[in-house]
């Protein structure tokens, strides 16, 4: 009895109707920031290969702030630590609610898009140092590009090949790309870190605290939380840590779940900040440094041989691509044939592929670190940008090409999930038993 117990488990089973219905707006508005991340990215591209190349440099490179506080960085930097330090507080408040008060706050529900986002940084980092194994110790420092997921982008993909993914498999993706986030700013933080000065460290941890305080004490006037935000981000700046990891801290400090006898839209900070927040992350802020890293001069068809032809441009697009495909796949096999589960009925490992081959796109974390990895040198920083860009590009087209044969499958999945013949609101599927 136990072992048919077992075996009935089933993995990328449907959720819960709150949440399905929390993804599903939280897709939406990542999905309108993922075409605006496009489309700036393009713009950038263009530009950068234009007559007019060279403005677009200057632009770039324009420094801006005040020198005594040591804020005179160049456009692109401000991009880089200021405005994706808002994306990153986002990222914290997601991940948080999604363990605190999402579907996930079930152990076993959350082992699979954490083991996932595990195997899929793990894989192409190991395919990265293989392809580079042999030559400088340099072009090793970009092992982490090829591990991180764009989650705005994928969604993108998905709006644009118009493809009826199913509930379960996109609250799958977005997980599994939070949490791949969260540990991209830890290895951020920890490998890319060259020098750290402990007492901006220690000092950044009042202004967190004092956040931290105010949020649990339900203050959210902006006159008293931007301004602690602010100092925290600007003491981990200068302590050497990237500053993003300001964002992550700060997100985490926000209670996600209401107090007794309170509304939730009232009383529950993180989603009130995450309303106010995701449009100007990403509407602004991630579409802002796409525009600013994105821009590579190719320099023809020679050019562009030569740099794919580069050993961190390969090791960038095959982990992307390869990598990233043989990780999620890999581990989500393994976590069924371990915990002798199975695919939910309506699904099948060809989806898990295509979900894969999305986790594929790299794109805004991956330039990140490419950034942080090969700072001061030009020449390797415009191969990773090459190479992001086309293992992006192709895991994208390999994606649609394989989520798109199932699309009919995909489309009756979405109708069974839309009706509601009682006429309460709630889709029928989401009133009956769970799956064991």
């Amino acid at each position: 009895m136990a072992a048919t117990s077992s075996a009935s488990r089933k993995l990328l089973a449907r959720g819960s109707w709150p949440e399905a219905r929390r993804i599903a707006a939280v897709l939406r508005r990542e999905t309108v920031g993922g075409i605006l991340l496009i489309l700036a990215a393009l713009i950038a591209l263009v530009w950068a290969n234009s007559p007019w190349s060279a403005a677009y440099e200057t632009l770039r490179e324009f420094r801006i702030g005040p020198s005594a506080l040591h804020l005179d960085l160049t456009s692109s930097q401000w991009a880089a630590n200021g405005l994706l330090a808002i994306f990153f507080f986002v990222v914290g408040l997601e991940l948080k609610r999604e363990f605190v008060a999402g579907d996930l706050r079930d152990p076993r529900r959350a082992a699979l898009p954490v083991v996932a986002a595990v195997g899929g940084m793990i894989c192409p980092a190991l395919i990265y140092v293989a392809v580079n194994a042999t030559g400088t110790a340099g072009e090793l420092n970009g092992w982490a590009i090829p591990t991180a997921t764009d989650i705005a982008f994928a969604l993108a993909v998905l709006a644009v090949i118009n493809t009826h993914l199913p509930s379960a498999l996109r609250t799958f993706l977005l997980t599994l790309a939070v949490v791949d986030d969260l540990l991209a700013v830890t290895v951020i933080a920890v490998f890319y870190t060259s020098s750290v000065a402990p007492t901006y460290l220690a000092l950044a941890v009042v202004p967190i605290a004092l956040f931290g305080l105010a949020v649990q004490r339900r203050v959210a006037t902006p006159w008293l939380l931007v301004p602690l935000a602010l100092l925290a981000w600007w003491l981990v700046h200068q302590s050497g840590v990237h500053a993003t990891v300001a964002g992550v801290l700060l997100g985490f400090t926000v209670p996600v779940a209401a107090r007794e006898g309170h509304s939730a839209d009232e009383d529950a900070l993180a989603q009130r900040f995450e309303h106010r927040m995701r449009p100007l992350s990403a509407g602004f802020a991630v579409p802002v440094f796409a525009f600013f890293a994105a821009g590579v001069t190719v320099g023809g068809l020679g050019g562009l041989t030569e740099s794919v032809t580069d050993r961190v441009t390969t090791g960038i697009i095959v982990g992307l691509v390869a990598g990233k495909l043989i990780g999620i796949t890999l581990t989500t096999f393994l976590t069924a044939r371990l915990t002798r589960a199975q695919l939910d009925d309506d699904l099948a490992w060809t989806d898990v592929c295509g979900v894969a081959l999305l986790g594929g796109i790299g794109f805004t974390v991956s330039l990140l670190v490419g950034e942080l990895a090969f700072t001061g040198d030009h020449s390797r920083a415009d191969n990773v940008r090459i190479g992001v860009l086309l293992g992006t590009v192709t895991a994208a087209i390999l994606a649609t090409i394989v989520l798109r044969t199932r699309n009919r499958v995909y489309r009756a999945m979405a109708e069974q999930e839309s009706r509601d013949d009682d006429g309460d609101g709630i889709p029928d599927v989401y009133q009956r038993p769970p799956n064991p």
